[in-house]
């Protein structure tokens, strides 16, 4: 009598991943909402640390950039410039810093059971979006507070919203897969953030950056993002800079594809190295 050995291995392209997703949508739907509890589960304040730290940083930046150092703002109030920027921002951060490490938390889950591996890093952005429309409240409440009224333009955050999906996933899948073979990637995801804030115009206008480095400046994916949201919650107040916008819409689709491409290509290892 002959032993089989029964080999599953995930679809290859991006239909047969739709696919996939569908077919496993309730687990998709239990581990988003599992991340949702653990993420507030043994912390003081709970789910005010989504309001917290973007608060935080917007004072922050406010005196440095604002009073300290005086950058432009182009008429609109520090505080509401810096926030539309950290509404995306955050979204992006949370999502990098969760998916990144997401399959080493989870590799228990990994090496027993077969599953699209790319649903953990995947429900991590969930949880991001949960923060994103919290603090998306607070900017109402300073917006209000300065009197400042959205423009018709807010119709296109959630096509803004989409890119920045597009971008923080592909980076979070490329660290994520790169992070289980090579465990010293978990120091560069913080230290990819933390550089990442700095060079992205969260803090300031990106009107600031002289014209002919502009289009340079934009290979960062997030600066099209940030300008995006910043043009569709002020208005013609902020003038955006069109080449480097859709520059920034092609680097994240580009990052994404690469992101999303290495981590099937390497998911069937993950059960043997993790």
């Amino acid at each position: 009598m002959k032993d089989y050995d029964i080999l599953i291995e995930p679809k290859k392209g991006i239909k047969n991943f739709w696919k996939e997703l569908f077919a496993y949508k309730e687990l998709f739907l239990f581990l988003a909402w599992r991340d949702i509890l653990v993420r507030y589960k043994q912390t003081i304040i709970g789910i005010a640390w989504s309001v917290l730290r973007p608060l935080l940083t917007m004072i922050v930046f406010t005196i440095v950039f604002g009073k300290i150092a005086k950058l432009p703002s182009e008429g609109i109030p520090y505080p509401i410039l810096v926030f539309t920027a950290m509404l995306p921002w955050q979204f992006f951060s949370n999502t990098v810093s969760e998916s990144g490490n997401s399959l080493i938390s989870n590799s228990n889950m990994i090496s027993k059971v077969y599953f699209p591996r790319i649903i953990i890093p995947t429900t991590s952005m969930i949880v991001s979006l949960i923060d994103f429309l919290i603090s998306s409240v607070i900017l109402l409440i300073i917006m209000m507070f300065y009197r400042f009224t959205p423009t018709i333009y807010v119709l296109f955050i959630p096509f803004l919203l989409i890119l920045a999906i597009i971008t923080s996933l592909g980076i979070g899948y490329l660290i994520s897969a790169l992070n289980v073979k090579y465990r010293d990637f978990r120091y560069v995801i913080p230290f990819l953030v933390q550089f990442g804030l700095y060079i992205s115009p969260v803090g300031f206008s990106s009107s600031v950056i002289p014209e002919k480095w502009r289009l340079i400046y934009s290979l960062n994916p997030m600066v099209g993002v940030i300008d995006g949201f910043r043009w569709a919650i002020i208005g013609e107040k902020f003038q955006i800079y069109l080449p480097g916008f859709i520059l920034s819409i092609g680097i994240g689709i580009i990052i994404f594809i690469i992101g999303f491409t290495f981590f099937r290509k390497t998911e069937r290892e993950f059960a043997d190295v993790i």
